[in-house]
């Protein structure tokens, strides 16, 4: 029982770390707001984001794996798999604007350029996607976890 909730409280602190960070950056990467101190910090940020996404993926799995109903419980579910593929899908749109962060630190460190209004723009959509598909892996959840879509 302890560990049941230990997994859950870790699980969760995982994924409110994760919506923080995602959250942040949509916040700062604007056009109107690019400065010097916000390329460095977006890169900080998606770090956050990254390490938080694989928190949010390892504590899953092990509350798959360690938790009370057992694998065999989750992995004949089809709202897992919903899941994870959201998950996945986050995770593959979220690699260009963390590409796009790196290059932009890296011309800023090596001439001082800002990125262009327009990039900032199409990346802070990538970002906006990631954050509206998120609230979506939850919704997932709560039902697997009511028992819904079980065999």
């Amino acid at each position: 029982m302890t560990l049941e909730a230990l997994l859950a409280y870790f699980h969760l602190l995982a994924i409110l770390t994760l919506v923080v960070f995602i959250a942040s950056e949509a916040a700062l990467c604007r056009p109107e707001w690019m400065n010097a101190t916000i390329v460095n910090r977006l890169v900080t940020v998606d770090r956050v984001y990254g390490i938080a996404a694989g928190a949010v993926l390892v504590t899953g799995l092990l509350r798959i794996y360690l938790g009370m109903k057992g694998s065999s419980y989750y992995w004949s579910n089809w709202l897992l798999h919903v899941k994870l593929t959201l998950f996945v899908l986050t995770g593959l749109i979220s690699i260009a604007p963390t590409l796009r962060f790196v290059r932009w630190k890296k011309q800023l460190q090596a001439g001082g350029a800002l990125p262009d209004a327009e990039e900032v723009r199409r990346t802070r959509k990538l970002v906006m996607l990631q954050a509206h598909i998120i609230p979506l892996i939850p919704l997932a959840a709560v039902f697997l976890a009511r028992g819904f879509g079980a065999k």
